[in-house]
């Protein structure tokens, strides 16, 4: 996990499939993005974004989770571009 999601745009697929799951390995398409920060080196203007399939989004969720870090969990309709 590179700690830094962004969208992945893959020219010739649907432009639904361009946000790609930030698991390692996995290449399955993102419907979630879980905003997310350190509070030890980043104030609360500074989010970084994970995105997530339906498979890898407890996972991703429970890594961040398990380092009392802020989350939240969006669609990934609902992200700004």
């Amino acid at each position: 996990m590179s700690g830094i999601a962004t969208p992945s745009l893959t020219l010739g697929d649907a432009p639904e499939r361009r946000f790609e799951c930030s698991r390692a390995g996995c290449r399955e398409e993102a419907r979630w993005a879980i905003l997310w920060r350190n509070p030890k080196i980043h104030g609360p203007e500074r989010r970084k974004t994970w995105l997530a399939c339906d498979e890898h989004r407890e996972t991703l969720y429970a890594f961040l989770e398990a380092r009392s870090f802020p989350l939240e969990v969006r669609a990934v309709g609902e992200l700004d571009d």
